[in-house]
This record gives structure tokens, sequence and C-alpha cells, in this order.
């Protein structure tokens, strides 16, 4: 049952991410991109998850620690913060 759940948690993770990646690439708005930087946090936390449950993924988690920071300046930024006047 356990490894069943950390396998999910992998999976999920790094479908997340391909998504999330998908959707800022695309440069649909700041709407979007900031939803995408929403699924990009849930990536990283499965992924810090994942990267500490599993014995030999510790390098994934720890990446992920620096990559939700990212992620969070992210949602700050298209999703919280009001756009600067131009």
């Amino acid at each position: 049952m356990q490894q069943a759940i950390v396998q999910g948690l992998e999976w999920y993770g790094a479908v997340a991410g391909a998504v999330a990646a998908l959707i800022v690439s695309l440069d649909l708005g700041r709407r979007w991109t900031g939803i995408g930087f929403v699924i990009f946090v849930s990536s990283s936390l499965t992924l810090i998850g994942w990267g500490f449950l599993k014995p030999d993924a510790q390098g994934i988690g720890t990446q992920n620690i620096v990559l939700l920071i990212i992620n969070l300046i992210g949602v700050y930024r298209y999703i919280i913060r009001k756009k600067d006047p131009a």
C-alpha cells in the first residue's frame, strides 16, 4: 500500500510538472500563467514528499524545495500581485 502511494506521488509530480510547463510556455496571459505556477507548486510539494519518502531520491526532494520557492514567487507575481501599470 505504501509503495503504491509513493509511486502515485512520483507520477503525479511528474505529470503535473509537465502540464504546468506547457501552460506557462503557451503564454496564454497572466491568469493562465498563474494557474501554471499553482500547478507547479502542487508538483513541487508532491515531489518533495516523494523525494524524502524514497530512500534514493533525496536529490529530487531537495531540488524541489528550491523549485517550490521559485514557483511561489510565480504565484505571487501572476495571481496575488496586481499588474504594474505600464
